[in-house]
This record gives C-alpha cells, sequence and structure tokens, in this order.
C-alpha cells in the first residue's frame, strides 16, 4: 500500500462511493451456485449441451416469434428487486472449485470474474423480463457494453467465499442497465470488491431484429436516484462517442499535447522533422505491444452458439495484463475496465486476433488498449469486433509511452481520455 500512488490507496480502503448505493433487495432471496447460472441460462432460451444438437435447438426458437410483444406498453411493469439476484463463489466452502480461479500469485484470476459477471448480467436481464406463462423466453439477451467495472480491493483472495449481487437499473425501450457488485467474506462478514456496469440488449429469438422489454418502475427516492444514474451513464456514452478522435479532430489543448510530444523527440543535431530521437525513460508506442491468437472452439459458445463475451473478456484482460506486465516489468494490478463495446458477433470456428498496446502512462499507472477482430481465411477479410480499455497500476513507476506518428498520437490522446475519466469514478 506505501507504494501505491495515494487516489488507489484512498479507493482501496474505503471502497468506491461515487455512484449512488443500492436498497437491500435480497430478502427472500436464495443465493444461486455460480456453476449453475450458465445451466439456468440454457433452460430460459432451451439451448442444449450439444454442439451437434445447436442447429435444431435454434431452429426450434424461430416458433417463439409469435410471443414477442408489439410494444412495450404491452408488457408488465418490473420493480428493481424483481430482477435481483445473488451468485455465490464458494472459494472457501468449496475448496474443489478453487483451482480453475487460482493465478500463480495465489489470488484469484480476473479474468474469471469477468466470465462470471458476464453471465450474472445475462441472467439478471432474464428475470427481469420473464413472463410467468412462458416456459421459454423468446428473447436473445446479449452483452452489447460493459460501461465501467471498478475494484475498491487492490487481491481477491483464492481462499474466501465471494458473492455477486445485481439487478436492472435503468430500461430503455430494447436495452437494460445492470449494476453488479462483487464482495469477499473476511472474518465471517463480506466486504466490497467491485462495481460493475453493464449493458444489455434484447433481440429476437433468431438474434437479428431488436425486441422490447418490460419498463421499470423505481418506487423510492433511492431508486430514482439510481434510474436518474443510468438516464446519464447513456447520455456520457453518446457524448463521448460523439467526441471520438474517430469522428472529431483533437481538442486545442490535445493539439498542444502532441506537438510537445514531438517537439521533446527532435533530434536537435539535426535540422529536419524526420529525425527523432528517444527522450530519457520512454518507451516508443511501436514497441510496447503484444499480439495473441485464438481459435474458437465450440467449448467456448454461448447460449447462442456464438463466442460467449465473457471468454473474449479473458482472453482481452490476460493479454492486456501481459502486456503491462511486460512494458512496466513488475506485476501490474487491474484498477478499472471501462467501455467494451461488442460491436460484432464471434462465430464458432473464428480466428480471433488480439493485439495489446500501451497507450498512456502517467507514473505508476498503465492504460492498455486491446483490439480484437476475426480473421476470415476464405475471404482474407478482417473485422474489429471489440475494444477493449483496461487501467492497470505497477508497483515501480513505469517508463513514459511515446508516440512518432499521427495514428500513434490519437491512440494517446485516446488513452489519455479514458485514464482521465478513470480517475475521475475512483
Amino acid at each position: 500500500m506505501r507504494k501505491l500512488p495515494s487516489v488507489l490507496a484512498r479507493t482501496i480502503t474505503s471502497g468506491t462511493s461515487a455512484s449512488p448505493g443500492l436498497p437491500d433487495m435480497s430478502e427472500g432471496q436464495s443465493p444461486i451456485h455460480v456453476n449453475n447460472v450458465r445451466s439456468k441460462l440454457r433452460d430460459i432460451v432451451g439451448a442444449s449441451t450439444n454442439w451437434r444438437d445447436h442447429v435444431q435447438a435454434m431452429q426450434e426458437r424461430k416458433a417463439l416469434h409469435t410471443l414477442l410483444a408489439k410494444r412495450q406498453e404491452d408488457l408488465p411493469p418490473r420493480r428493481m428487486k424483481d430482477s435481483y439476484l445473488e451468485v455465490i463463489l464458494p472459494l472457501g466452502s468449496q475448496p474443489e472449485i478453487r483451482e480453475k480461479y487460482l493465478n500463480v500469485y495465489n489470488s484469484v484470476r480476473f479474468g474469471r470474474i469477468l466470465e462470471d459477471l458476464d453471465s450474472l448480467g445475462v441472467l439478471i436481464c432474464y428475470t427481469h423480463t420473464k413472463q410467468e406463462r412462458q416456459q421459454r423466453s423468446p428473447l436473445s439477451i446479449v452483452t452489447a457494453l460493459v460501461d465501467k467495472i471498478n475494484l475498491c480491493q487492490k487481491i481477491i483472495r483464492p481462499d474466501c467465499d465471494i458473492k455477486f449481487t445485481g439487478n436492472v437499473s435503468w430500461v430503455g425501450k430494447t436495452s437494460m442497465e445492470v449494476r453488479m457488485h462483487m464482495l469477499q467474506q473476511h472474518d465471517g462478514d463480506y466486504s466490497p470488491v467491485l462495481d460493475a456496469t453493464f449493458v444489455m440488449v434484447a433481440r429476437d429469438p433468431e438474434n437479428k431484429r431488436p425486441a422490447f422489454v418490460n419498463p421499470l418502475i423505481p418506487e423510492s427516492p433511492e431508486e430514482e436516484e439510481i434510474f436518474k444514474q443510468g438516464e446519464l451513464n447513456k447520455l456520457k456514452r453518446i457524448e463521448f462517442s460523439t467526441a471520438s478522435l474517430l469522428k472529431m479532430a483533437p481538442t486545442a489543448e490535445e493539439r498542444n499535447i502532441v506537438h510537445d510530444i514531438f517537439l521533446n523527440t527532435l533530434d536537435t543535431r539535426t535540422v529536419s522533422f524526420r529525425s527523432r530521437k528517444l527522450p530519457p525513460n520512454s518507451v516508443w508506442m511501436e514497441d510496447a505491444k503484444l499480439k495473441g491468437l485464438q481459435i474458437c472452439h465450440p467449448e467456448e459458445r454461448n447460449i447462442f452458439n456464438r463466442i460467449f463475451g465473457g471468454f473474449l473478456m479473458r482472453k482481452a484482460f490476460e493479454l492486456g495484463w501481459a502486456t503491462a506486465c511486460s512494458y512496466g516489468g513488475s506485476r501490474p494490478f487491474i484498477v478499472s475496465v471501462d467501455d467494451i463495446m461488442f460491436q460484432k458477433p464471434v462465430e464458432v470456428g473464428s480466428l480471433l486476433l488480439l493485439s495489446g498496446q500501451v497507450c498512456y502512462t502517467e507514473k505508476n499507472y498503465i492504460q492498455i488498449r486491446v483490439h480484437s477482430e476475426v480473421y476470415n481465411a476464405n475471404t482474407k477479410e478482417h473485422h474489429t469486433t471489440n475494444i477493449f480499455h483496461f487501467t492497470f497500476i505497477s508497483e515501480n513507476e513505469v517508463p513514459q509511452v511515446v508516440p512518432k506518428t499521427y495514428g500513434e498520437s490519437m491512440l494517446y490522446l485516446d488513452g489519455k481520455r479514458h485514464f482521465t475519466a478513470v480517475m475521475k469514478e475512483i
């Protein structure tokens, strides 16, 4: 703790408090074992556990089109507590499941936690949209966006039980925001580890067109505040997307930052714009990247027979962690995950190409961007599926990453924007 910057040290000791707290909704709830979450999802949509049966299972779902609502007003409104769920990951009381979650540092693999959060988020949304008379849901609910995951514990212990809680916190016409919390048991009490906000979208049984979901009715001033925060989150996402450097030029301040970097890297011995020199304790951005390849096997499919979003997040996180580790020269710790957009589904059998890039550094912090794309061997085409943003903190101060080209400068500024947003949150 003494080695960490004071901002994160305060976060670790006090927990996150930027967002309004959830009211107690646990009355009468029976926790679900983490191993039962995926099986519950399969039951809800009628998915088969056998890969060879997936075509027939998807054909059977086509008949569920008649159960879709024509208007959102036709669906009964729900309360926040109607979708509230608790899931137990009994690492302490059931040591036999510990191996799957254990990393080489004898703490919990954060990539596995991402998988569990993704599955829980989908199950919460199916709980919100459940119709009593329907044995199977006609909705295909998928993760559209990981808005943010902020951690308030540096290390997750592998020998103490973990509890996930969550509920739908905001609803649009066809989308739902889910807020989840992870707590770990210490001396008989649960203490907070992280807060997560996911956005899910509902589509028709064939996952082709949007489908309406039940409206959400806040019941108290506290819930009104949570719902209002969900609306603000939506507006912030729109604002952030509108100002994207892929659409808009950098601000005047950002242009000055890029020009200062350029001037600091000019070789003063020559009178040339092309002659560049790396400043002390710095690394060129082009030398601060790692790449990976993943063959997407049926084992990693979701209930709709595409590659499970949690698996993609785990693979991206692990590459991002390795990139931060090799760059900083010591063990990095995850501080925040934000703005993961699921742009395109990944089909079973795809070649998944992952590229991890250090795009911004400040003191002990390393901002990592992981780009995910699928490669079609038949057409020789590449398609971007996801962009992941991870903020890590290293035990020691890290070198300054330095962009050389204009494209790298835009990556640098984008990384700086994400880092600044994370620091405001924590």
